[in-house]
């Protein structure tokens, strides 16, 4: 696992695809991120998380003082975190801002799904960055952080991520998981109240799934 940076105060990672940060409901013996890294760099606070399936830029407070002020930032929406993610299809636009209300945790299968009567806000903004025969490369900028935001407002588009068979998408070789990492963070430090920005390239699964079409 590639440490992206590390001092005293926060630990930021680039997330593997496949490892859930907290323990699964389900496998509660299966290994996931947060003791895996423990193991090595002590007691680590969650900050924000990470689906199983997305990989990219991920940022862990080491100690209670780091981790109320980085909580601080994520509440009030002052961290700037910016996605790539892989639609099927081509879109009609070049960006599109995005306000479907959601609400977590729908049916036997836990998903979101927009609720315009119940659902909380949301808010995603999309910018194309390349266009394929079959699929879009796109910037994903969520100003909120709802489950599943960005996979949930992209199949409310028309255009559900590659691999993302939660939300419709179809099963494909070309990427086992949703098309979707975490690309670039950009915070206040806890400590020293730098602004630094981490950011996180594309992994091998993703960058090949781009190939195919490239």
């Amino acid at each position: 696992m590639k440490i992206i940076y590390e001092d005293e105060h926060i630990l930021v990672i680039d997330k593997p695809a496949g490892i859930p940060v907290l323990p699964d409901g389900w496998e509660q013996d299966a290994p996931y991120l947060v003791k895996m890294l423990e193991e090595d760099y002590g007691k680590l606070w969650v900050v924000h998380r990470l689906d199983k399936g997305t990989s990219g830029v991920m940022i862990f407070a080491r100690g209670a003082e780091s981790h109320r002020a980085l909580n601080t930032q994520f509440e009030n929406h002052e961290a700037q975190k910016t996605y790539h993610a892989i639609m099927e299809g081509n879109p009609k636009w070049e960006e599109k801002v995005t306000k479907f209300p959601l609400r977590a945790n729908v049916g036997k299968k836990h998903r979101t799904a927009v609720d315009d009567k119940n659902g909380k806000p949301a808010e995603t903004h999309f910018r194309v960055i390349k266009r394929y025969q079959e699929m879009t490369l796109v910037e994903a900028k969520p100003m909120t952080g709802r489950t599943h935001q960005i996979r949930v407002h992209a199949y409310a588009l028309g255009h559900p991520l590659l691999g993302d068979v939660l939300y419709s998408a179809q099963e494909t070789w070309i990427i086992t998981r949703p098309a979707l990492h975490a690309q670039s963070l950009s915070l206040i430090h806890p400590i020293t109240n730098e602004r630094m920005k981490f950011t996180a390239p594309h992994p091998a699964d993703f960058e090949n799934a781009l190939k195919v079409q490239g």
